[in-house]
């Protein structure tokens, strides 16, 4: 039997160990599973330890984690096929000619992107390495154009197939599918509102984003041919969606399939060989290797702290401010800004959605400004998406928004890390407009799920 301590203490003890060991640089996975195992022996009993297998073994045989390393290889695979770089030179060529063209073309193509990996880091170093240096060299503005690929890199939580819809249906136990149909409006929103913004502002200011000079425009064949060698992954695309939207197939068989292709596509772009397969699978071994070992860490440390009344002592803790439903919301939303300056998105999901998820689903949303609220055998699905949506802000969210170092890593050294955050800010302010728009308006989340499942 370990030592007894009020919750209240526990929570600050919790709390200031995991920003010290943070701090002093232990990898995430391995601060969360310590601690949660020294909390457990100090302040816990003997019953307490069945925690440590009884958490994670049915983590370990979650079919729905098989998705990920599926898609993490198909990510990687497709960008081992030099797909990106033909993407990103596909639509510049095609939008070149406007002006903002090419910050634009970053964005469409990082959207596409997305709907093609579900992570991040793949999409945002290449792009950096592609398309900075030639928005650059078209004297565009360091600030729009650094800002653009940020903001289009991190569609890939939200646009499926994504891993973090995965990951949070997984912990949230809801369905997979439900969450990536909802995310798709909300990720096509954002996109559109990141075109908007660059469209106006080279509109005001042309010198911010300059058209393509007329000897660097492309006639209608080239386009088309650009347009041609694209088919194969756009359709791979279409078909790994498809499958899921219409209910073919579950997000992990579609993720078989999605792997497949990807392979598949890697030969038509004379790419597949043993060594890049060899690669790709070196990457999604560590990539998934990482992602669990920081399940199981936080797995055992959010556990301890619900068991020992935590989960109790905040939804207590957040009612008593008598915000409302609302109110209790951008508190959870505002947390999560929080946490995105510090932590990933693994580590956020892990300590958040155990404790936010049924106080949140245990709340009425009934609409504001008199407009429809949403359904409440609905709410954990809006939620989800709201949650993903949030999370986007957490990866441009200085100082130490990880699509930021990302990108700094291959940008030219003229770039410097003050210009990164600059140019974060306005991308910050739309992602904010749009997590508003999905909370006012939770038709956008929800619209699209309603007419796949109505039957």
């Amino acid at each position: 039997m370990g030592w007894e301590i009020g919750i209240e203490w526990l929570t600050l003890w919790m709390s200031l160990s995991l920003i010290v060991v943070l701090m002093a640089g232990l990898p995430l996975g391995f601060a969360t599973g310590g601690l949660g195992c020294i909390f457990l022996f100090l302040f816990g009993d003997w019953a307490m330890l069945n925690i440590l297998p009884s958490r994670i073994f049915p983590m370990m045989t979650n079919y729905q984690l098989s998705a990920v390393p599926l898609f993490i290889f198909m990510a990687t695979m497709l960008e081992r096929a030099g797909v990106i770089e033909e993407l990103f030179d596909m639509v510049y060529k095609l939008l070149g000619g406007l002006r903002g063209g090419l910050a634009t073309a970053a964005v469409v193509a990082s959207t596409i992107m997305a709907a093609m990996a579900g992570v991040i880091g793949a999409t945002e170093v290449t792009m950096g390495i592609i398309a900075l240096p030639a928005m650059l060299k078209r004297f565009y503005s360091p600030t729009l154009a650094c800002g653009a690929i940020l903001a289009g890199g991190t569609l890939g939580i939200l646009i499926p197939p994504s891993i973090l819809a995965i990951l949070y249906a997984v912990i949230a136990q809801q369905s997979v599918g439900q969450l990536f149909i909802g995310a798709v409006i909300p990720g096509l929103l954002l996109s559109s509102l990141y075109v908007i913004y660059i469209t106006i502002r080279c509109t005001i200011n042309p010198s911010l984003g300059p058209p393509l000079p007329v000897e660097e425009r492309v006639s209608v064949r080239e386009k088309v041919r650009l347009l041609r060698g694209m088919i194969a992954p756009i359709f791979l695309v279409t078909l790994v969606l498809g499958v899921i939207f219409t209910g073919i197939a579950t997000p992990v068989e579609a993720a078989g399939i999605g792997t497949f292709g990807a392979l598949v596509v890697a030969a038509l772009h004379r790419r597949l060989n043993l060594i890049a397969v060899r690669d790709a699978a070196l990457t999604t071994l560590k990539a998934t290797a990482m992602v669990l070992w920081i399940v199981f860490g936080a797995t055992i440390f959010v556990g301890f702290y619900i068991l020992s009344g935590g989960q109790e002592f905040v939804a207590d803790m957040l009612l008593s401010t008598d915000l409302g439903s609302y109110g209790i919301l951008l508190i959870m939303m505002f947390i999560l800004v929080l946490l995105g300056m510090f932590l990933d998105w693994v580590g956020i999901l892990l300590l958040t959605v155990p404790i936010f998820v049924p106080l949140i689903t245990s709340l009425p949303f009934n609409g504001v400004f008199g407009l429809p609220g949403v359904a409440p055998e609905e709410v954990a699905l809006w939620y989800g998406v709201v949650y993903m949506v949030n999370l986007q802000i957490s990866f441009l969210s200085p100082p130490f928004g990880y699509s930021l170092f990302y990108l700094k890593s291959v940008a030219p050294p003229e770039v410097t890390m003050a210009t990164i955050y600059r140019s974060s800010l306005p991308f910050i302010a739309l992602q904010a407009t749009g997590l508003a728009l999905c909370i006012v308006f939770p038709e956008i989340a929800l619209w699209l799920p309603r007419q796949i499942y109505s039957g």
